[in-house]
């Protein structure tokens, strides 16, 4: 009995795996009303074939499988029609326009000045006048454009030319050579033995990270072991 319990905890556990899959990455992060209620319906379903071992496992993968072809056809439709969107994710408000309060809109989406205010300073804004438009999106998050007298200088105000700088390649994770990250770099893993040698490193399994920065310059941290 326990190994049958067993054997279908993993067979749901695997199930909701493609389900998180199939419904795609915005499950994950940037969650609307629609996509909470449809993560909770989820929870619930796949309970019950673990929770009623005398049920049939269909009971739980059937309504599992029909979630996910409601919640495909629905991203379908929301592609489709900006009426359907609307009604399904919800529209962005605005709350802050031209360094003012949109009080109307603020009460329409029962958003207390307490918390735009604690929105504001997360996006490290502290007077409300130094922004030109503030939005609230459909997932909750609050998205800030200042004033362009407030904005951070850049190197773009000052006329001044910047190089590519791009992502570094990871090349070494707990001592395991990453050796999609080496062809990209147009490198091998004997470049990289060689390179950890010089360093005075036997082995990549003695490094616990290393990256290679678009300029080419190798960065390694030792493993902590690797020092006694």
């Amino acid at each position: 009995m326990f190994g049958v319990l067993i054997l279908r905890t993993l067979i749901v556990y695997v199930a909701l795996l493609m389900v998180v899959r199939l419904t795609g990455k915005r499950e994950m992060g940037h969650v609307s009303p629609f996509d909470f209620v449809v993560a909770i319906l989820i929870a619930e379903v796949a309970v019950i074939p673990i929770a009623d071992p005398g049920s049939s496992i269909w009971h739980g993968i059937a309504p599992l499988a029909t979630i996910v072809l409601a919640e495909l056809a629905l991203s379908w439709l929301t592609l489709k029609s900006q009426r359907v969107r609307n009604v399904v994710t919800g529209r962005p408000s605005i709350v802050i326009r031209d360094g003012r309060l949109v009080e109307e809109e603020l009460r329409s989406v029962r958003f207390c000045i307490d918390d735009l205010l604690e929105s504001l300073r997360s996006k490290d804004v502290a007077d409300i006048t130094d922004v030109e438009v503030a939005i609230l999106e459909p997932n909750g998050s609050l998205s800030v454009i200042r004033k362009s007298q407030c904005r951070p200088l850049t190197p773009a105000d000052l006329g001044m030319a910047t190089g590519y700088e791009g992502l570094p390649l990871p090349l070494i994770k707990d001592g395991v050579v990453n050796d999609e990250a080496l062809a990209a770099a147009g490198l091998d893993r004997e470049w990289l033995v060689g390179e950890l040698r010089r360093r005075g490193i036997g082995q990549p399994r003695d490094v616990f990270f290393a990256q290679l920065d678009t300029a080419g310059e190798l960065f390694v941290q030792l493993k902590q072991q690797a020092w006694r």
